[in-house]
This record gives C-alpha cells, sequence and structure tokens, in this order.
C-alpha cells in the first residue's frame, strides 16, 4: 500500500474506515492489538545489575579481582587467617569502583529522561461517528482525525479534505519553510517526502489551516519509525578514551604478570616458601596496577559533566566529554541549530524606492503602510506572555510581517479592530495569493499578497521591472519574498473570486524574509576555526538559502564548494573522499546522505561531531563519534542517538562544550601520568628489592593505601584543575595521538624511576638505622612508605602545569590543598595510631623522619628544575 498515490475511495476500503462514522471500538481494540501502540520502539535498557557487571570489564580489575580470590585461596588453605585484610581490601576497593560508575552513568541517563516530551500527547479522532480526544499512542490505522494550526501530527496519515493547509516538516525534511498540502493533490509512486502534499506525517506540526486524514501507518511503520530504524544498523562505538585506557590496562597487566613470573622464579631459586613469593606477587600486581584509574576518571570525567551541565550541555555517556574534545569536524544541521527556526522581515521594498531597505527604527512612514497593509492580509498571530516570551502561531512568513508591525507599534489585534476584515480569498497553492477586503478609512480595501511571479500579472500600476530585478537579487540572497498590492472597491462581492478582487492591482511593495543565523554562532564558527575545527553545514534546505546563511557565518569561505544530495548520490565512496575537505555546505540531503558524508570524514582519522535537532538527523548523530541533539527543538529519536544535548538548542554552547572537553583530556592526562609515575615507581622499587634483598620493601596493603588513598584524593583535585586560558588556541589533537604523546610517557618513567631510587634509598637507611635489637625489615618498610607517600602526594603541584609552580600560583587550586591535607593526615592516621600495626608499621627515630622529608621534597625540586630549563615546556600551538 502507497497511500499517497492512491485515491481516496480505494483508500478507505483498503483500510476499511468510513470518514464520517471512523472505526468502531470493536475495531480499534482489534487493530491496537494487531499494530501496537502508536509509539516509537525504545532499546531496552540495562538493568544496574548489567551496569554493574559491566564496570568489572576492564582488564585492570580483572587481574585484582584475580589476584583477591587467589589470595583468599591460599589464606583458606595455608589457615593463615591475619593475612585476610589484604584481598578483603582489595576486592572492597574494587567493589566501591563499580558502584561509583554505574551511579554516575545512571545520574546522566536520569537527567535525558528528564528532557523527553511526548510530541503529540494528544489527538483528535472520529470514533463510532463521534469526535473524540484520545492518547494519541492510542490510534490505528484506519482512524479519522482531525488537525488545525497549532497541533501536532500525532501519526502519518493521507488528507481527505484540506482547507488553507500548510504543515510544518523541518525534523523530517530540513526545510524551514512549510509544507504546503492539498488533499487534491496527485502524488506519483516513489515521489519524495517533500513532494508527498497530500500527505502528514508523525511529529510534525500543522502551522495553517484546517485539515481531516486517515491514518495510514503508526509506531514504527511511520517515516519518523523508519528513520528511528536506521538507528538500529550504527553500532555503539568506543570513545578515544576508552581506546587508550582499555590499551593501559592490557599492558600493565602484562607487565605485572611478566613481573610476578621473574619474582616466582627468583624466589623459588633463592629457597623463598612460596607463600610468601605469592604474598609478594600479589604486591607487585597491586603496585603495577593503578586500580584507582578507572573510578578517578569517571569521577573527573562526572565533574566535567556538571560543569557542562551548568553551561546547557547534558552529557549522556561519561567518555563523551573527551571525545567532544578531540573533535576536529562539526558537521552541523542548518534550521534550528545554526538559524533560529523562525523566519524574520529583514528587507523591504515600496514602490517608487532606489533600491530595498533594511527593516529598523529608521524606516520611514511609507515602510509602515506596508507592513500595516501586510499584517491586514495575514492569518497568522504574535502571542507576548507575560514572562517575556513570544509564541508565533501560523504560518512563519505571516508571523514575521506581524512580528515586525508590532515592533512598529501596530499590533495585529488593534489594526483588525480599527481596520475589520470585511472579506477574504483564502490561499491556495494554485494561485500563491491571499486577499481580504478591508475597510480603511471609509473605503474597501482590497488587499493581496503572495508570490511575485503571480502578482506581476495582476497590477496595472506600479514599476514591475524594478521590483523583478529586486525580487530576483534577495532570493539570490536565500530571502523568501512576497509581493504585497491592493486596490479600491466600491462594492463587496457576496462571494468573492479571484477574479474579481485579484486584477487590476496597484503596486505597493515587497517584503523579503529570512530564518536568521543565531546571533552567538557567527562568533561560535570563528572560535571552532581559531581551534582548528572545520564547521560544515548539512541541511534539507535549498543550496542557495543554505550557501547564503552559510557566508553570512563564516562557514562558507572563498574556494570552498556546496553541493546538493543528489550531486553527491552521484559521487562513489572515492570521489566524495577526494572532494570532502572543500566541502563545506550540502543541500537537500537524505538521512542516507548525512552518514556517507560522517563516514567520509572519519575515514580521513578526524573525529567528527554532528550536530542537530530533527528526526532526520539521528542516524548520523548516532554515526558520529559525538551526537548533539537539540533539548528543546529536539525530537526524541534525535536525543536518544545523540551523546549530548544542548538544552538551550544553541549552536555556540558547542564551543564550550568543546572547550571544557580539551580541558578535561589535559586534566586526565595530568592524572595519568601521575597515577601511572607512582605506580611505576612502585613497580621498580618492589622489583629492584626483590632482585637485590630478596625482601619486599613495601606490603599489599601498604601499597593500597598509597594508591587509593594518598594517590585517589590528589588526582581527583588534581582532575579539578581550572581549564588553561589558551586551550582553544590549539588544534585538535590527531585522533591516533596516544595519551603519552608530547614526552608524557618519557616523563612518566623517569618521575617512576626517580620515586623508585628514593624510595630504595628510604628502605635501606630505615633498615640500616633501626634501634639494635629490633626487626630491621619493619623499620625499611615503614621508611619506605613515608617516602613514597609523602612523595607522591606533592607531585600533584608538580603536575597542575607544564609552567612553573610559581607562574600559575602553588596554592592557587583549593580543591588540591585540600585534598592534600586530607592526604597527609590519612598517611598520619596508620603511621602513628594503633593501626600501624595492621599495616606492618612502625614508629621510627627522629633521625629517620628527618631523612625521609629530605627525601620527599628532592622531586619537586627536580621538576621546577627542568621546567625552569626547558626540559619541560608548554604545548606549542
Amino acid at each position: 500500500m502507497v497511500p499517497y498515490s492512491q485515491n481516496n475511495e480505494e483508500l478507505l476500503k483498503e483500510l476499511a474506515t468510513d470518514k464520517q462514522i471512523g472505526l468502531t471500538s470493536e475495531e480499534v481494540t482489534s487493530r491496537q492489538s494487531k499494530y501496537g501502540a502508536n509509539k516509537l520502539r525504545e532499546k531496552k535498557k540495562k538493568t544496574t545489575l548489567q551496569r554493574f557487571l559491566d564496570q568489572f570489564k576492564d582488564a585492570m580489575i580483572l587481574i585484582l579481582i584475580a589476584a583477591a580470590i587467589v589470595s583468599f585461596v591460599v589464606v583458606i588453605l595455608e589457615q593463615n587467617w591475619g593475612e585476610l585484610f589484604e584481598p578483603a581490601l582489595i576486592l572492597l576497593i574494587v567493589i566501591l569502583n563499580a558502584i561509583m560508575g554505574v551511579y554516575q552513568e545512571g545520574k546522566a541517563e536520569k537527567a535525558l529522561d528528564a528532557l523527553k516530551n511526548m510530541s503529540a500527547p494528544h489527538a483528535r479522532v472520529i470514533r463510532d461517528g463521534e469526535e473524540k480526544v484520545i492518547d494519541a499512542a492510542d490510534l490505528v490505522p484506519g482512524d479519522i482525525i482531525r488537525m488545525e494550526a497549532g497541533d501536532f501530527v500525532p501519526a502519518d496519515a493521507k488528507l481527505l479534505l484540506s482547507a488553507g493547509l500548510k504543515s510544518e516538516e523541518s525534523a523530517l525534511t530540513g526545510e524551514s519553510v512549510p509544507s504546503e498540502k492539498d488533499y487534491l493533490a496527485e502524488v506519483k509512486e516513489g515521489a519524495p517526502l517533500g513532494d508527498r502534499h497530500n500527505m502528514v506525517y508523525s511529529g510534525c506540526s500543522i502551522t495553517y489551516g484546517t485539515a481531516t486524514a486517515v491514518v495510514t501507518a503508526t509506531g514504527m511503520d511511520t517515516e519518523m519509525g523508519k528513520i528511528a530504524n536506521l538507528l538500529d544498523e550504527e553500532g555503539d562505538s568506543q570513545t578515544p578514551l576508552q581506546h587508550k585506557l582499555a590499551q593501559l590496562g592490557k599492558y600493565l597487566g602484562i607487565m605485572a604478570l611478566a613481573a610476578c613470573a621473574i619474582i616466582f622464579v627468583v624466589g623459588l631459586v633463592n629457597d623463598i616458601p612460596v607463600l610468601e613469593i605469592f604474598m609478594t606477587s600479589v604486591s607487585l600486581a597491586v603496585s603495577a596496577i593503578p586500580e584507582g584509574l578507572p573510578a578517578i576518571v569517571t569521577i573527573v570525567l562526572s565533574i566535567g559533566v556538571q560543569r557542562m551541565v551548568k553551561k546547557n550541555a547534558l552529557i549522556r555517556k561519561l567518555p563523551a566529554v573527551e571525545t567532544l574534545g578531540s573533535a576536529s569536524i562539526i558537521c552541523s544541521d542548518k534550521t534550528g541549530t545554526l538559524t533560529q527556526n523562525r523566519m524574520t522581515l529583514v528587507h523591504a521594498y515600496v514602490d517608487g524606492m532606489a533600491d530595498t531597505e533594511k527593516i529598523s527604527d529608521e524606516n520611514g512612514e511609507d515602510i509602515k503602510k506596508l507592513l500595516l497593509y501586510g499584517t491586514l492580509c495575514c492569518d497568522g498571530s504574535v502571542v507576548f506572555h507575560e514572562n517575556g516570551e513570544e509564541q508565533h502561531i501560523g504560518d512563519p512568513t505571516e508571523t514575521s510581517i506581524v512580528y515586525a508591525a508590532h515592533k512598529k507599534g501596530m499590533t495585529k489585534d488593534a489594526l483588525n479592530e480599527k481596520y475589520p476584515r470585511l472579506a477574504e480569498i483564502p490561499f491556495d497553492s494554485d494561485r500563491k495569493l491571499m486577499s481580504v477586503v478591508n475597510n480603511i478609512d471609509g473605503k474597501n480595501i482590497v488587499i493581496v499578497k503572495g508570490a511575485y511571479d503571480m502578482m506581476a500579472t495582476r497590477c496595472v500600476k506600479g514599476n514591475m521591472e524594478k521590483a523583478k530585478e529586486l525580487t530576483e537579487a534577495m532570493s539570490e540572497n536565500a530571502l523568501r519574498v512576497l509581493a504585497i498590492a491592493y486596490k479600491e472597491i466600491t462594492t463587496i462581492p457576496e462571494n468573492p473570486t479571484s477574479a474579481e478582487l485579484e486584477n487590476g492591482l496597484t503596486f505597493m511593495g515587497l517584503v523579503g524574509m529570512i530564518d536568521p543565523p543565531r546571533e552567538e554562532a557567527k562568533d561560535a564558527v570563528t572560535v571552532c576555526r581559531q581551534a582548528g575545527i572545520k564547521p560544515v553545514m548539512i541541511t534539507g534546505d535549498h543550496v542557495v538559502t543554505a550557501s547564503a546563511i552559510a557566508k553570512e557565518l563564516g562557514i562558507l569561505e572563498e574556494g570552498d564548494l556546496a553541493i546538493t544530495g543528489s550531486q553527491l548520490d552521484a559521487m562513489t565512496d572515492s570521489e566524495l573522499d577526494a572532494q570532502v575537505e572543500k566541502i563545506s555546505v550540502y543541500a537537500r540531503v537524505s538521512p542516507e546522505n548525512k552518514i556517507r558524508i560522517v563516514k567520509a570524514w572519519q575515514r580521513k582519522d578526524q573525529v567528527v561531531s554532528m550536530t542537530g535537532d530533527g528526526v532526520n538527523d539521528a542516524p548520523a548523530l548516532k554515526a558520529a563519534d559525538i551526537g548533539c541533539a537539540m533539548g528543546i527543538t529536539g525530537t526524541d529519536v534525535a536525543k536518544g542517538a545523540a551523546d549530548m544535548t544542548l538544552t538551550d538548542d544553541n549552536f555556540a554552547t558547542i564551543v564550550d562544550a568543546v572547550k571544557e572537553g580539551r580541558g578535561i583530556y589535559a586534566n586526565i592526562k595530568k592524572v595519568v601520568g601521575f597515577l601511572l609515575g607512582t605506580n611505576i615507581g612502585e613497580v621498580i622499587t618492589v622489583f629492584c628489592a626483590m632482585l637485590l634483598w630478596h625482601k619486599t620493601p613495601l606490603l599489599s596493603m601498604q601499597l593500597l593505601w598509597i594508591n587509593l588513598v594518598t594517590d585517589s584524593l590528589p588526582a581527583i583535585a588534581l582532575g579539578m584543575e581550572p581549564v588553561e586560558k589558551d586551550v582553544m588556541d590549539h588544534r585538535p589533537k590527531p585522533k591516533n595521538e596516544g595519551i603519552f604523546a608530547n614526552g608524557l610517557g618519557i616523563r612518566v618513567v623517569l618521575m617512576g624511576a626517580m620515586f623508585a631510587a628514593l624510595t630504595l634509598v628510604g628502605f635501606y637507611l630505615g633498615e640500616k638505622f633501626a634501634p639494635a635489637g629490633e626487626e630491621t625489615l619493619a623499620y625499611g618498610q615503614t621508611m619506605a612508605f613515608i617516602v613514597l607517600a609523602f612523595s607522591q602526594v606533592l607531585q600533584a603541584y608538580n603536575m597542575r602545569s607544564d609552567r612553573s609552580l610559581f607562574k600559575i600560583g602553588p596554592f592557587s587550586n583549593g580543591k588540591l590543598n585540600g585534598a592534600v591535607f586530607v592526604s597527609a593526615i590519612l598517611v598520619a592516621l596508620v603511621l602513628f595510631t594503633p593501626l600501624r600495626i595492621a599495616f606492618g608499621l612502625v614508629i621510627l627515630p627522629l633521625k629517620l623522619y628527618l631523612i625521609a622529608l629530605g627525601l620527599v621534597v628532592v622531586p619537586t625540586i627536580v621538576m621546577e628544575f627542568c621546567k625552569l630549563v626547558g626540559l619541560i615546556k608548554p604545548q606549542s600551538k
């Protein structure tokens, strides 16, 4: 069944319905069981348990769990219950990490759910011969529905009757101007969706006129549903950050296993008991794996999410923050994203003028009179609410005229009262004209507005050649142009016709309107280019309109190309790949076109962001590395497909999001460098001590305490470091750039070696200067614990910036100061209270504490020296 190409009688017969009576209640019940609810299918959400289990897929966490389980088995077999504390602590920390991850993901998901609103909650339907208002979800194919201006279309439907009907279909087609509808229109099979003038579609709205229609498709069978189905074909891909952390986990796991194997061999050769070798190996695994890293990265990302919510950007998945910071291409829909999605009258021309005049406070009485006549010939209206918001009701081209007149002090209600309408001929798509008769100062004045080409032959007075020239000039600049003409009549026909009213007219002037760019979008595009990001416009609108807007915004520059969807269809993937870097505007595109464009850029190893609000954007939103949907005008399908929702529908918000994303990624690099530098130090310390002295300088519980208490709090505070001012002056990092690029990897290893050397020195001195008669190992381990713990705490300050601490202010990050203070207290807690017994620590002589203090400050002195001489320097632009 192709409803738009069938005649209505055949269609009603096929749907077994009656346009006067509608369906019976029994038939509705039967069809609801057959077709289901008139809703888009939603993917089944993961349960809390599934989300919880997902947290354990990280390689680092799996190795820790394995170490803990084997430790439990060994403790049970050996019945050495005193060792139970270590594996229990490992498992407790792993579970806390998982709970934190589930909480943060759930919080973001709930925030998105709060934005969801049904696009068509109610519908007027004829059932059992009576008109009823029902939930749109209860509609079935064959239902007879009625609609008028301001209504949402609740399902796909074929028109049975219509009067001056126009439907806003930008969500499906990208067209900023409403589509004219006519129940008598004949449409051939295979016609594009935008040319099916006898159909209305679910999720769109009626802007003008009235209609009666028969529902032809509901739920997933609607055009909106078909596009939603495309989303299922686009799999969820991992973000660059997920890739990098997954690889990091594998490398660290392999390193830990290799080191454990060597320790086992060394231990067996030196006749060390197997249980002792195993517990040392567990210590090595714990020191190799930054078990706090997944949780800390999650916390840093969630802090970024909270910052971005305050800036009107809602993140659906935490790692998407980092991806946005890496974005090198932003593919943006035009209508409603870069533009205001509201037609605005910008130019006017009155017959006799030399040129068009921009609408402003400086306009004279002739322009004012043109707007007065234009407003009288409009059915659209603008309502102003007490909170200052304005609501445009009806055809956008009409409301733009009404609003322009309102700004000149001429409200529509006041004009209609002063100059009452006496007769009218409604607009229709054949004439492309609308006419009214108003009593103006005691005279019967016919006012006609419509397309210039239809008006030109009906005017007997006026400079029509000049008007034609200006109409073409405004059209080339993407303006929608309407002509206004008038004449005086003595008597008003009882049944006015076009022949009577729309001939012998005096040409009055022209009005030009456009869906204007958002004021802040131009600045946002400038910042994007400054940051090395290429903005690309993708729209369903006409290429002339799209190009004009793109030029004004700075998206379409000299030498750039603007092509249509049909031209894109004619290109092979290899041809598109060769041209894609030159193309800045794509017009009249389909949802499939959008996916091709996104994937062409991805083949160039670019990180692609796609912004949009319509259903037709949704497949590309999902295919992109990060999709940004609009929260106010965005459809539920678009929001569900996107990684991020802009709650203020403002393109400029994406620039703030990119800036925040870059800042968060920089902070994550600092955190990863900080944690791995200290962990590598721990590995080298344990490994070298076993090789040199066949003993472990740190127990696994001591390492866990350092990693999760000492490291974690400063690491989280480090992740809250403010975004550096020049972050948008750098080009995006390449897609394949590792997290350890720009020398970070070498620095991490060297820092780790320095921590290890200082800790081993501390361990050696602790044993050497232990009081006579005491067990020297405990003194060496306590000394090693102090040096490693406090040097790592101070290292957080060193990692704040590649600039000297004294240039950025050593204590300017208040949260880090607090974290360092708490960490110091927690280290002191296990050093100087009875808790030290559980951790295998002892009280040291004063001399050893002073030596430890000297060793602790060495890394800070070394790092400041490296920054001073240029061995460590800020990233170049």
